[in-house]
């Protein structure tokens, strides 16, 4: 296969997957004519209609692995999706990172109001546990509860919300290298290495040994995830972003690129992404989509 069919293979694969997991969201978000209306709307407007969906693409393409059911992958990657969208919507706020624009629209904040927003974080957080509750996500109940612990991990004080912590405690410090990666490892990369178990767990296929290779991969590629956002925070620009570009240097946070500089970040994400890869010896052509989502992950506008 050619590199450009490959990417035209892949562009295939990504829109279908991604209208998939659109179509999941709408269904399983509370109705905006359903009371309390102006929360639903929020809700829906926090969540449809924008952004990359990376989280449900990683989970699909881990449920490659798995001979997973497509239609369980989009459910847990909707319970993902859900999660980092309340974080999103909580990371906005004025107590937070207080910023106005998301998506190239107004934060939910801004658009409709601050007790509304904090209560359309709480709301999502809750549906994501809901959905995984609801549905039949895997054969056994056993390998659910595991589901619904591993995703509570990856957004609690150990996962992301302590990342969060760890990250408002240090602005206006110099962090070291290590230092980052513990932070980032939590912050950013702990739902992604949740969306692509869960993937994985929709189906029946891996050992132990497997799972272990793609967490190894997905921490990876968790970290150029974030390395690759500093990077385009500190070059690109507001209407590309479709968020306030240079903010994390205005309000004096620490990242890559204030630790190692931009050269050195672009090197860092390429290595992590090669390291990612590598974890992903001995799956062959069943781990072709992680492949093509580590290179959309590093290489995108990069």
């Amino acid at each position: 296969m050619s590199t450009a069919t490959k990417t035209i293979d892949f562009a295939a694969w990504s829109h279908g997957h991604l209208q998939r997991v659109e179509e999941t969201l709408q269904r399983v978000l509370p109705a905006p004519e359903i009371a309390p209306q102006r929360l639903h709307q929020a809700m829906r407007y926090a969540v449809l209609g924008g952004g990359k969906r990376v989280r449900p693409l990683l989970a699909f393409a881990a449920g490659d692995l798995a001979d997973a059911d497509p239609e369980r992958v989009a459910l847990a990657g909707a319970a993902v999706e859900l999660i980092h969208a309340y974080s999103l919507v909580h990371d906005d706020l004025p107590c937070m990172d207080d910023d106005a624009l998301r998506r190239g629209r107004p934060t939910c904040h801004v658009e409709y109001d601050e007790a509304t927003a904090l209560l359309v974080g709480d709301a999502l957080q809750n549906l994501a546990f809901h959905v995984l509750g609801e549905y039949r996500l895997a054969d056994d109940m056993k390998t659910q509860l595991e589901m619904v612990k591993l995703l509570a991990a990856a957004a609690g004080s150990r996962g992301m919300a302590g990342g969060q912590a760890i990250d408002l405690a240090s602005v206006g410090k110099q962090l070291t290298l290590p230092e980052l990666e513990q932070m980032h490892i939590h912050k950013t990369g702990a739902i992604i290495r949740a969306s692509a178990l869960l993937g994985a767990r929709c189906g029946n296929r891996l050992g132990e040994k497997e799972f272990g290779q793609l967490d190894l991969y997905a921490k990876l590629i968790g970290l150029a995830f974030q390395v690759v956002d500093d990077v385009l925070d500190s070059e690109g620009s507001t209407a590309t972003l479709g968020k306030t570009a240079g903010k994390d240097a205005k309000d004096n946070k620490p990242t890559y690129v204030s630790a190692i500089g931009v050269a050195r970040s672009r090197e860092l994400a390429l290595e992590l992404r090669q390291n990612a890869l590598d974890a992903l010896a001995g799956f062959g052509e069943r781990a072709l989509r992680l492949r093509q989502l580590a290179d959309f992950i590093v290489l995108r506008k990069f």
